[in-house]
């Protein structure tokens, strides 16, 4: 099974675990990076290292990042530049986390970036676009 390591800034990675597992249930292979303000890049690298080491158990690591360009993004991506078994995803929503903590087992990491992207983007909605999706499955159903 891959290793999931989520981080992002303040409290995001421990907030979006916790209700990840509320909805799905524990998570094994799976810790959450927090940094947090006052934090330093250098302290950040260390954690994700020591994540990383605890989550892969030889089949890759997958690092689910909150901001395109943010220090924990940036330093992921400087492990997965490394490691050709890292991975790293980013804009992380609820959504794209608990379904592909249920989807995990078995796949690459590549297989996991690309689905994880659909499910996220999947994720993104509104309101009225999904009750235009709605009015216009009934009118498929019925023909019209």
């Amino acid at each position: 099974m891959l290793g999931v390591v989520i981080t992002g800034h303040g409290g995001f990675a421990s907030g979006l675990l916790q209700a990840v597992q509320q909805v799905i249930g524990p998570q094994e292979q799976c810790v959450a990076i927090d940094f947090p303000e006052g934090m330093c890049t250098d302290t950040l690298q260390q954690a994700l290292k020591k994540a990383s080491q605890q989550c892969d158990r030889g089949e890759g690591v997958v690092f689910l990042t909150d901001l395109l360009g943010g220090s924990p993004f940036r330093q992921a991506s400087l492990m997965a530049l490394e490691n050709e078994n890292y991975q790293v995803i980013t804009g992380t929503n609820m959504q794209m986390a608990a379904e592909m903590m249920l989807e995990r087992d078995g796949m690459s990491v590549a297989e996991f970036r690309d689905m994880a992207l659909e499910c996220g983007h999947r994720g993104l909605t509104s309101l009225w676009h999904e009750q235009q999706r709605e009015k216009d499955a009934v009118v498929n159903d019925d023909g019209i």
